[in-house]
This record gives C-alpha cells, sequence and structure tokens, in this order.
C-alpha cells in the first residue's frame, strides 16, 4: 500500500502515475540532462502529469529551485553548475510534484563534506517543514547520524532498526570484525 493505494494491483501505467505522483527520487549523479536548464531539468516530470499547463510547470519549478536556494540559476546548465548545485537542481525536480515521500540513493556520495551537511539539513529541512518522509540510502555514518531511524541492511536482510545511532555504529563495526578475513591465496612459485 502507498498512501491508502493498493499498489500490486495496479497495471503498469498507474503505478507510473502514482511514482510521479507520491514519490521523488533523487541519485547520487544527479542524472540531469546536459543540455536543459535547471528550469526545464525540474520542468520534466511536469511533462507527465496531466493537466498542468507550461505556466504553472514553470511556476512550479521556480518555486522549487527557490526552495533549494537555486532561484538565482535557473538558466544554467548543469555543466555551469557545481556538484552541490546540481544535486540541488535534482532534488527540486524530485519535490516539483509535491511527493508524499522524497527516495534518495547516495544522494551525498558524490559531494564534498560541507556540501553533503547542506543537503542533509535540506532534507531534514523538508521533513520537518513540509511533513515530506525522506528515505536514504547511505554507507556514511555521518550522513546516517541525521536519521531518526536507521535501518541496517546486510545481504539483504535487515540486521537492524534501530532510533540508536551509537547501536548503529557498533553493530556496523561488529559485524565487519565478524566477517571472516579472505583465505591467502596461493602463490605459484617456479
Amino acid at each position: 500500500h502507498l498512501a491508502g493505494e493498493e499498489v500490486s494491483a495496479m497495471s503498469r501505467d498507474e503505478r507510473a502515475r502514482i511514482r510521479n505522483r507520491r514519490l521523488g527520487f533523487v541519485f547520487q549523479n544527479f542524472n540531469l540532462l546536459a543540455r536543459t536548464s535547471a528550469l526545464e531539468n525540474v520542468e520534466l516530470p511536469l511533462l507527465y502529469t496531466e493537466g498542468i499547463s507550461a505556466k504553472e510547470r514553470r511556476q512550479r519549478a521556480t518555486e522549487k529551485l527557490e526552495l533549494v536556494g537555486l532561484g538565482n540559476r535557473l538558466d544554467h546548465h548543469p555543466s555551469q553548475l557545481s556538484g552541490g548545485q546540481q544535486q540541488r537542481v535534482a532534488i527540486a525536480r524530485a519535490l516539483v510534484n509535491d511527493p508524499d515521500i522524497l527516495m534518495g540513493d547516495e544522494p551525498t556520495g558524490n559531494l564534498d563534506s560541507k556540501t553533503s551537511r547542506e543537503v542533509i539539513k535540506l532534507f531534514r529541512d523538508l521533513n520537518e517543514q513540509k511533513g515530506i518522509t525522506v528515505i536514504l540510502v547511505t554507507h556514511d555514518m555521518n550522513v546516517a547520524k541525521n536519521a531518526r531511524r536507521i535501518v541496517v541492511l546486510r545481504d539483504g536482510e535487515i540486521v537492524l532498526d534501530t532510533t540508536d545511532h551509537k547501536q548503529a555504529v557498533e553493530s556496523l563495526q561488529t559485524s565487519f570484525d565478524d566477517e571472516p578475513s579472505s583465505p591467502e591465496q596461493p602463490v605459484d612459485e617456479e
């Protein structure tokens, strides 16, 4: 179920529509179209949403770019933006349909530590001020420690589901310490 709707019984097109309306996606590599402006990149999901005029698309995209601090970069192409700015364009694009859930796959993986902190603060603000559920996949405990809840996965299995950051770090450390070291490879001697 997603927002009270049974998704498993939906057609492929219905699932695509609900993904577009209710979910926003942010990726590690930004996935921006190189030959389009920041504004056009953010407008893109709205092209797949019925009943939205070009004027409304532009207005909503502009609002989201302003929300992420890029109101002065609307006409810039990705090559004219820093990595952090590109990621904020990607976040604005993920937000343009006002999703209930924002999902990020290593969204800070290609960013420096200062920009990562800015992006994490933006995610936290979106959750606290707009009520958007934020789900992040990360290998970075500095990112994870900002979460209210941490779910640790190993080989596709949940090994810990906690709100205790210290417990999550200990779980990760313990599991790495418990892994068998790889056997030494035999050396061919001639």
